[in-house]
């Protein structure tokens, strides 16, 4: 049985698609463009860059090198976005260190203002969400790309467990240097 994985307070188990000794890597809730994963330390007590061990720092950077590989090989990115939020004042929303991991595209380029976009990310509950995710159309009402927040909506607990799974089973074969 796989043991619980919290984000802050948040359970987010069903959410991750790699774990190594003391990070992991989990699909966002409303993610800025397809692929926008995140790399969380274990530890929940981890708030800042600076809190993390000297072996927890090693593991957690490898493991962000790990999966930028993987989400710029898997989503056929250009360029990606690696950003950390340390902070409140840097637009942290979440008080647990994460790294946000980004795709980016020539075709639908949106420049700096990928930051703008995480600065306005916020936290909300997921009933009220989920209740403006249905009251805007689910994925129809998504289309648009890399909407502001008020605007983005959540995905449900099973389209983020589904997509776990495949991303989970995509980096099994990228790691065993299967690159189709």
């Amino acid at each position: 049985m796989n043991s619980a994985v919290y984000f802050s307070k948040f359970l987010v188990t069903n959410q991750v698609f790699y774990k190594s000794k003391h990070s992991f890597a989990l699909v966002n809730l409303k993610p800025l463009v397809p692929g926008h994963v995140l790399v969380v330390p274990f530890r929940t007590n981890v708030i800042g860059l600076s809190d993390l061990t000297e072996d927890e720092n090693e593991d957690y950077f490898k493991t962000v090198q790990l999966i930028h590989g993987f989400i710029k090989f898997h989503f056929k990115a250009d360029s990606m976005n690696v950003a950390i939020q340390d902070g409140p004042e840097a637009g942290q929303t979440v008080p647990h260190l994460h790294t946000h991991i980004i795709p980016r595209y020539r075709a639908n380029n949106v420049g700096d203002r990928i930051y703008e976009m995480i600065d306005n990310w916020t936290f909300e509950s997921w009933a009220k969400r989920r209740e403006e995710y249905i009251k805007t159309g689910g994925r129809e009402g998504r289309k648009q790309f890399a909407k502001p927040d008020d605007q983005r909506i959540a995905r449900s607990q099973e389209q983020l467990h589904q997509e776990a799974q495949e991303l989970e089973e995509s980096l099994r074969r990228f790691q065993a240097g299967i690159r189709r």
